[in-house]
């Protein structure tokens, strides 16, 4: 099954949160929790997206080296200049998804078109 989200003047969260539960199967009657349902999300117009200047300034995306004194962060606004809106969007999704084998399969039906 196909879905498309128009992210048009949308909310970062909202656009995120309708993506995961679709990728993980919620609302499918055939839902089953250890299973990678047949769909696929596709995102347009994630470009126009409507996000917070407050949020492109104080938002960080932290990462642990292992070492100590290894916590690094990135900043949101670093992060979209340098990878763009869609590996913000899929960032976003990868976080509301379940943390289990799972995890990799759903978020590859993920297409966002900018």
């Amino acid at each position: 099954m196909k879905y498309t989200i128009d992210a048009k003047d949308k909310k970062l969260g909202r656009v995120a949160t309708e993506a995961a539960a679709l990728l993980i199967g919620k609302n499918l009657t055939t839902f089953k929790r250890n299973a990678v349902p047949d769909v696929q999300v596709e995102v347009i117009n994630a470009a126009s997206l409507d996000i917070a200047e407050k949020k492109r300034e104080q938002k960080a995306y932290p990462w642990f080296s292992g070492y100590p004194g290894g916590l690094r962060f990135e900043k949101f606004k670093d992060a979209l200049e340098k990878k763009g809106i869609g590996d913000i969007l899929r960032r976003t999704v990868d976080g509301m998804l379940p943390k289990n084998k799972l995890r990799s399969r759903m978020i590859k039906n993920l297409t966002i078109t900018e």
